[in-house]
């Protein structure tokens, strides 16, 4: 059970680390993390992390499909976690 929790805390730090270093490339002009990568990291476990992280470094918070899409999937993760699907 311990080693599961790891595993979330994990991909979740993952995620949230993803939308900084893609803030930071974009104000920097530089190569990006594609948005494939970005939605992977949340569908894998890590919406929780990349939703604050969207909010946190205010990034992808114009488009639509992230605004929405990672915290409904962060609510379904939520929802798992605490009826121990994950």
């Amino acid at each position: 059970m311990a080693g599961l929790w790891a595993a979330i805390m994990a991909i979740n730090i993952i995620a949230f680390s993803l939308m900084g270093v893609d803030k930071n490339r974009a104000k920097k002009h530089q190569y990006r993390i594609r948005e494939r990568t970005l939605w992977l990291a949340a569908l894998f476990g890590g919406a929780v992390g990349a939703a604050v992280g969207m909010y946190f470094f205010r990034h992808k918070t114009k488009h639509l499909q992230f605004k929405i899409g990672f915290p409904i999937l962060a609510i379904i993760d939520v929802i798992l976690i605490i009826k121990g699907v994950f």
